[in-house]
């Protein structure tokens, strides 16, 4: 039974009971709810379901995977709509449901893909051109515009506010966020269930960890979090910051290593105490934030948070959340102090309960009764 977590009055967060996680496991396996069918759906999305490329700013390979078979087991079909960059790009041929077409579906699922000039936006077969924005734009105007049910996920926060989609009854925006924005549903990516029961506290405390402080991500507007909690740290400490970082002549002290392919994620982390929490300003806003805030954990690296991020305590300890860079630097040496004693692998544990709301096995019966009220309304219409 997992432990139920107590909010404090300024983090108010649904969490659930290990009884409630019990019952939602089992329902996402044993198939749709009475007079809730099978499914169709059409799942569009530009990355990968395995390890893919090096070359390429992909999370959504932390969780993607485990989202479809999840939606597979419990009795639904789900074809992929964008082209199999697996395949094409990473060699692997994976035993999923590729569709370039426009076959019958009763929902569109849609990780949200924007404009990006000189790679989106260019002529189709030009160099350096992904087609995914076009591709999205035929499927939204195939499906959502003939009144087909769609729920967008706006994985990276990048949907306008003022955009039509969100005025269609039949469209449901998911935000990645623990405070939503209004009109939306709050749906941020699960974590898969075997990666929270594999984690041992007390063997991940006891690891020889010779990276005081790692990050894994990219610099895609985090530059102000990265000056202000990141970098003060990286002058004190050894430390390797891993991803696509473009710009980083303003900080020559820093230990950039570019990017790294998506397995070694683990192995730094593995190797590193603690990690900062460095978010765009869209993500702390409200309650926002990366698959890495499940990866570092998972591999018992304490995940410090810095205080501008809404509802903080719901993803890491007090003890952990930190207000500028001075208070980073205490958080590490803190960590330093205590790793490898039981006090550290408490800490470990605590950070890994805090994950026990994003279950996959809690999180799909969720995301299937969105599924289900969207389908609904989109039949009733006349």
């Amino acid at each position: 039974m997992t432990p139920r977590i107590q909010p404090d009055d300024q983090h108010q967060v649904e969490y659930v009971t290990g009884q409630d996680e019990l019952t939602a496991a089992q329902a996402a396996h044993d198939g749709p709810p009475t007079g809730q069918g099978r499914l169709r759906i059409g799942f569009s999305f530009w990355g990968f379901l395995g390890h893919g490329v090096t070359d390429t700013p992909d999370g959504g390979r932390f969780w993607r995977r485990p989202i479809v078979d999840a939606l597979t087991a419990a009795g639904h079909q789900v074809i992929l709509l964008q082209a199999n960059r697996d395949a094409a790009e990473a060699g692997q041929d994976l035993p999923y449901q590729w569709e370039s077409g426009f076959p019958a579906l009763d929902i569109l699922l849609a990780e949200w893909r924007w404009p990006m000039p000189d790679r989106n936006t260019t002529a189709c077969g030009s160099t350096g051109h992904t087609c995914d924005l076009h591709r999205q734009n035929d499927l939204i105007g195939h499906y959502t515009a003939a009144g087909t049910a769609t729920l967008i996920w706006d994985t990276d926060r990048q949907l306008p506010a003022d955009d039509a989609l969100r005025e269609l009854p039949h469209v449901i925006v998911g935000d990645p966020a623990l405070l939503p924005t209004p009109g939306t549903v709050s749906l941020l990516a699960p974590v898969p269930d075997h990666l929270l029961d594999e984690a041992d506290p007390q063997k991940l405390a006891a690891r020889h960890r010779p990276l005081p402080l790692a990050y894994v991500g990219n610099q895609y507007d985090r530059d102000h979090d990265f000056e202000e909690f990141f970098v003060p740290a990286a002058t004190r400490f050894r430390h390797r910051v891993a991803g696509k970082w473009p710009r980083t002549s303003r900080w020559p002290a820093v230990n950039f290593t570019g990017r790294c392919p998506f397995p070694e994620v683990q192995d730094i982390y593995l190797g590193a105490l603690c990690t900062v929490l460095l978010n765009p300003r869209r993500y702390s806003s409200v309650g926002a934030v990366s698959q890495r805030r499940f990866e570092a954990p998972l591999a018992g690296c304490l995940p410090i948070a810095p205080t501008t991020l809404a509802q903080a305590a719901a993803f890491t300890p007090e003890i952990l959340l930190a207000a500028d860079g001075r208070e980073v630097i205490e958080r590490i040496e803190w960590a330093q102090r205590i790793a490898g004693t039981a006090e550290h692998a408490a800490v470990i544990g605590d950070c890994l309960t805090r994950l026990a709301p994003f279950r996959l096995s809690t999180w799909t019966p969720r995301l299937l009764q969105v599924l289900h009220t969207l389908t609904a309304t989109a039949k009733a219409k006349p």
